[in-house]
C-alpha cells in the first residue's frame, strides 16, 4: 500500500535505476514498517523539468500510503532526500516531497480494498 514515485530531470541507466528502486523500497519500510510485500515503487528519469527557474538537478516524489502520519512525513523527508543527495548528487532544496495518507476503504488491492 506504500507507493513512493521519483520524477527527476536526471538521465539514469536500468541499472541505476533499479537500485533506487531497492533502496526506496526499504526507506519505505524502515520508515513505516510496513511489509515489503505492499510496498510499490517506480522511477521516472530524464523528464524535462524545471525548478526554481533552473533545469540544474532536481526530483518531485509522492509518497502514499494507508495510516502515514506526520512524523513518519517527516522522516521519510530526510531520508529519502539524504538517499537522492547521496546516489543522484540533488541538493536538498531541489526535491519537493508531496505526502499524501490514504483512507484503507480507498486504497484497492486485489480486487477489493484494505478498508
Amino acid at each position: 500500500m506504500p507507493f513512493l514515485s521519483l520524477n527527476t530531470n536526471i538521465d539514469l541507466d536500468d541499472s541505476q535505476a533499479a537500485g533506487l528502486l531497492e533502496e526506496m523500497t526499504q526507506v519505505i519500510k524502515t520508515a513505516t514498517g510496513k511489509s515489503e510485500r505492499y510496498i510499490m515503487t517506480e522511477v521516472e528519469s530524464s523528464k524535462l523539468m524545471m525548478f526554481a527557474g533552473s533545469t540544474d538537478p532536481l526530483a518531485y516524489l509522492e509518497c502514499k500510503s494507508i495510516g502515514l502520519t506526520p512524523t513518519q512525513a517527516k522522516n521519510l523527508s530526510a531520508s529519502i532526500s539524504q538517499l537522492l543527495q547521496s546516489e543522484l548528487k540533488i541538493p536538498a532544496e531541489r526535491i519537493y516531497i508531496e505526502f499524501s495518507n490514504c483512507p484503507a476503504e480507498l486504497w484497492g488491492w486485489n480486487g477489493n480494498t484494505f478498508g
